[in-house]
C-alpha cells in the first residue's frame, strides 16, 4: 500500500482499513480520515497518536479498555481481533500450561482491580515467560505512570500494525 492510496481512501475503505491500528477503536481512523492528506506513514502515525493524546484521561482509559486481557477468555473463545489473535500467537500466549494460564488470570484479574482497565503490552515485542513478570512489575506502578505506560504500549501495537498495512520496518516508523 502506498499513500497516494491511502489519501485517496473513500470514508468506509479507511475505516476497514485502518480501523483497527488502535484495538477496537474504528472511531480513532474516522476522525484521523478527515486529516488528509497525509505526506507519508510517520504523519498518518502521528495523527493517530495525537487524538490519543488529545482525549481526556476518561477517554484514554476507554481506549485500553478496547484491549482484550492477554491470553484471557476472548483468546479462548476464539474472539481475538485477527491483529490480536496473530500478536498472541506471535508471543506464546496461545500454547500456554495450565498453570501458566492461572498465573495469567489471576495477574490480569489483579491488574484490572487495580487500574480498571486491562494490561496492554505490545505483546509482539514480548514473549511467554516475560508476560507474566512485566505483568507483575507493572502490577506495582501508581496509576498516573501506568496509564502513561499502557497508552505507550498502544501506540507500540498501533506502529506495529501500520507497519505490517504498509510492508514497513516498524522500526523506521
Amino acid at each position: 500500500m502506498d499513500m497516494e492510496k491511502v489519501n485517496s481512501m473513500d470514508f468506509g475503505e479507511f475505516v476497514d482499513v485502518f480501523g483497527n491500528i488502535i484495538e477496537r477503536c474504528p472511531l480513532i481512523a474516522a476522525a484521523v480520515w478527515s486529516q488528509r492528506p497525509f505526506s507519508d506513514v510517520e504523519d498518518l502515525e502521528k495523527h493517530f497518536f495525537a487524538f490519543i493524546d488529545a482525549l481526556p484521561q476518561s477517554g484514554q482509559e476507554g481506549i485500553l479498555r478496547c484491549h482484550p486481557d492477554l491470553a484471557g477468555r476472548e483468546l479462548q473463545q476464539s474472539t481475538l481481533t485477527a491483529e490480536s489473535q496473530r500478536e498472541q500467537a506471535g508471543a506464546g500466549l496461545t500454547s500456554l500450561s495450565a498453570a501458566e494460564q492461572l498465573q495469567l488470570a489471576e495477574l490480569n484479574a489483579l491488574y484490572r482491580a487495580r487500574f480498571g482497565f486491562p494490561f496492554v503490552l505490545a505483546a509482539r515485542l514480548s514473549n511467554r515467560a516475560a508476560v507474566p513478570r512485566e505483568l507483575a512489575r507493572r502490577l506495582r506502578c501508581p496509576p498516573a505512570e501506568e496509564l502513561r505506560t499502557a497508552l505507550g504500549e498502544v501506540k507500540k501495537i498501533g506502529r506495529l500494525r501500520l507497519a505490517d498495512l504498509f510492508g514497513a520496518d516498524p522500526a523506521r516508523l
